[in-house]
């Protein structure tokens, strides 16, 4: 089977082509976990699949099929999943990584603003409340009046009043200071939400969903405060609950240090299933697709002399061998080997003394004519014949 041979001729590039794409593959898994885009690329995935054993075997109508579907697809795909693409892309950013990019800077408003929560929260006074983090949420997010000041308890509570032309909507706050009040948040489209929750939640979902923004809804109905980060939501029970949180979000950035260990221990054992089912699925597509690739090789092979007069030998070169570089589909050539090429010279018209005899293409003999032979070194051999004493 032409895939034992493909493994058997794996390159240094070919190693590094499957790390790669498992890293690419297994941080996409992780960065769409748990939402419709990671189950679009599910079924891009069967699709693919089920498109690359239809080529293999010749399935023609299918293949043609599938070939115009397939542009279809990923141009809705690339439509509907827009924001999840975006954050992707996002995470790879160069500047984030070089921490060209700061959080904003947090300080003694924190407390305040959680004593704030709670207090509208005991006060039954419903409110949506955004901190801006490292993302820009104005994209996301319908601005309404622009405010400069502190979130002090004083100011939120007179903005959530019911009777103040502000409370319908959200605050934004920037650097540790209100930027906007009354915005509009999207509406999360995630069916798996609890029922209890209303358009306030589900809005603090939406916008979780969509940047690294910190939001705090606090339930008019039940009195209670929710903090949602990063697609997540967790109840709090207490001002320090909640201001814990948000301080260790909105602190300046501090890679911590590990030592060798720790990080061996996170490169092949965090999430190791996920890791080897990841790594099985790229080897088993790279070695459906490598068949396709165009692929070089050179043998080495013995020139099989043929036709030799009687009475006359060769006395040089004694074994002589030839380096061949061929090309072609890489389930060809991977097959290639002594055992199936052969090269000959016919000696027919030896006679004694030197003769340079050339070595054509037409000498070699490949299993099938799919395979081009590039090179031929030598391209010519000189003999030495000599007659042999007579018995």
């Amino acid at each position: 089977m032409h895939f034992l041979n493909i493994i058997a001729d794996l390159r240094f590039q070919d190693a590094l082509d499957i790390l790669f794409l498992t890293l690419v593959a297994y941080h996409l898994y992780r960065w769409f976990w748990g939402t419709k885009a990671f189950q679009a690329l599910v079924g891009l995935l069967a699709l693919g699949l089920v498109f690359t054993l239809a080529r293999t075997w010749g399935l023609f109508l299918t293949t043609w099929v599938f070939q115009i579907l397939w542009q279809v697809l990923v141009l809705l795909l690339i439509i509907l999943f827009q924001s999840e693409i975006r954050q992707a892309l996002e995470k790879v950013n160069p500047l984030q990584a070089l921490g060209l990019r700061k959080r904003g800077n947090h300080g003694k408003w924190i407390e305040p603003f959680s004593e704030a929560a709670f207090s509208m929260a005991e006060k039954r006074i419903g409110a949506l409340l955004i901190i801006q983090r490292v993302d820009k949420v104005e994209e996301w997010i319908t601005l309404g009046q622009q405010v400069e000041g502190k979130p002090s308890p004083e100011l939120l509570l007179s903005i959530f009043q019911k009777g103040s032309p502000l409370h319908d909507g959200a605050v934004l706050i920037k650097d540790g200071r209100i930027a906007f009040v009354a915005c509009y948040l999207p509406l999360s489209s995630d069916e798996a939400l609890p029922r209890e929750w209303g358009t306030r939640h589900r809005a603090a979902m939406g916008l979780s969903e969509r940047c690294d923004a910190l939001v705090v809804a606090v339930s008019e109905e039940r009195g209670e405060v929710t903090f949602f980060h990063q697609k997540e939501a967790a109840k709090v029970r207490t001002p320090d609950e909640l201001s814990r949180p948000l301080a260790e979000n909105l602190a300046p950035l501090r890679p911590a240090k590990k030592t060798w260990q720790e990080r061996l221990h996170s490169l092949f054992l965090f999430q190791w299933k996920a890791k080897g089912v990841t790594l099985l699925l790229v080897m088993i597509f790279w070695l459906l697709f490598a068949g396709q690739q165009n692929f070089e090789t050179t043998l080495t092979l013995p020139v099989e002399l043929k036709n030799i007069p009687e009475r006359m030998e060769v006395v040089e070169p004694q074994n002589l061998k030839v380096r061949i570089r061929v090309s072609g589909l890489r389930k060809d050539v991977s097959t290639l080997s002594d055992k199936n090429v052969q090269v000959d010279l016919d000696l027919s018209g030896a006679v004694t003394g030197k003769k340079t005899l050339l070595i054509t293409r037409e000498q070699v003999h490949l299993p099938n004519e799919r395979i081009q032979i590039l090179n031929i070194d030598p391209a010519q051999a000189t003999f030495n014949f000599r007659q042999t004493p007579a018995t």
